[in-house]
């Protein structure tokens, strides 16, 4: 064996018995109150995350080195072992090692983003699902068409949807799985809850590692690298994005996928884009509170819509209603379409012929031309 090749393979295990020392060296942070739970980095939940603790310092290896609790919810556990591997013992180790070797040209990012094969984003391609369903009350086919094959809409064999997350560089990072009520829209809980993950369905099925690095990003975000040109608004649910991009096609619709879904972090895409955020009701605060710090940030011309808190009446504030509440309660009850206003913009009216559901959205919510 040439000498090289055996230093190589020297080193390489060398290396490998190095991550595994340090990784038992480590444990699991003991619950001792609430102060020991932290925001999961994956889900945002607060007070579900648990560190991993150097095992010589007692201190946190990093903030995003630790598992979540909601393990059916989120699963995102980043391990010691696979943190150390990602950074190639550099100097964010809590220890300093001489003479370990770099098996990569190039240095591997904090937390290597997880991706699952494209593969099966075709697979579930589908309008089979009872979400669907329930949509083809309101929407026309070629609404349904375009708004499924934006979003690469897909369906479990139990006519569940699948709202698939994939990056702006088209990596698919994981598919939240929810099933709805085709008659009401409404979403029905299972055993586990009213939401179930494809990344947990294939570490589940040993497709995918145990120590698979969940990190979220926005539904629907591939869309901004195809519509570089396209100004963007964010809603909370991916239903809302879904209803909302069929009557506003012209705009990019983004889901969050809960009110903490708007993070620091996920908004990287959004630099020096145009932006309006459309909270629910009830979140209206805290997503002013981020707007200021992503417009900070990335430099985003952000806009923050007060259109559900000021037509909101106390029950739809009881009931937290977002703005695809709002649209669906106006098509439900116009079963015709009134006569087009010949007040309205030029573009404006366009937009209104070529889609009458519109029309109905702005009579309903007493919108106004600006």
């Amino acid at each position: 064996m040439l000498p090289h090749v055996t230093n190589y393979i020297l080193n390489y295990y060398n290396l490998q018995t190095t991550i595994y020392i340090l990784q038992t060296m480590h444990y699991l942070q003991k619950y001792k109150g609430k102060s020991t739970r932290h925001q999961c980095p994956a889900c945002e939940t607060n007070q579900s995350f648990t560190l991993y603790l150097n095992g010589d310092t007692h201190e946190p290896i990093n903030t995003k080195v630790g598992k979540c609790n909601r393990e059916t919810k989120c699963g995102y556990h980043y391990t010691p072992k696979q943190y150390f591997i990602d950074n190639q013992m550099s100097q964010s180790s809590s220890m300093s090692f001489k003479n370990v070797p770099s098996l990569q040209k190039s240095p591997i990012r904090v937390g290597q983003v997880g991706k699952i094969p494209f593969s099966y984003v075709q697979q579930s391609a589908s309008y089979k699902s009872n979400f669907i369903r329930f949509l083809c009350e309101f929407l026309a086919v070629e609404q349904m068409k375009q708004v499924g094959e934006n979003y690469a809409l897909g369906a479990t064999k139990s006519k569940e949807v699948i709202f698939w997350q994939i990056d702006i560089t088209g990596k698919v990072r994981t598919g939240k799985i929810m099933q709805y009520n085709p008659t009401t829209g409404k979403r029905i809980k299972h055993q586990s809850g009213a939401i179930d993950w494809v990344h947990n369905k294939l570490k589940k099925s040993g497709v995918l590692p145990e120590d698979f690095n969940l990190q979220q990003c926005f539904f629907g975000e591939h869309l901004l690298k195809i519509y570089p040109e396209k100004s963007i608004a964010i809603v909370e649910s991916e239903k809302s994005a879904i209803i909302a991009s069929s009557l506003f096609p012209d705009l990019i619709w983004l889901a969050a996928g809960n009110l903490n879904g708007l993070s620091i972090e996920k908004c990287q895409v959004l630099k020096e884009r145009d932006v309006t955020l459309y909270p629910d009701l009830g979140a209206y605060e805290k997503w002013s509170l981020k707007a200021t710090e992503i417009k900070k940030q990335y430099n985003c011309n952000i806009i923050l819509s007060n259109l559900l808190e000021v037509e909101a009446t106390d029950i739809d504030r009881e009931k937290g209603l977002d703005i695809a509440d709002y649209i669906i309660a106006e098509l439900s009850t116009k079963k015709t379409f009134p006569e087009i206003q010949k007040t309205f913009s030029p573009n404006l009216q366009s937009m209104i012929e070529r889609n009458k559901a519109l029309l109905v959205l702005i009579n309903g919510l007493q919108l106004e031309e600006t």
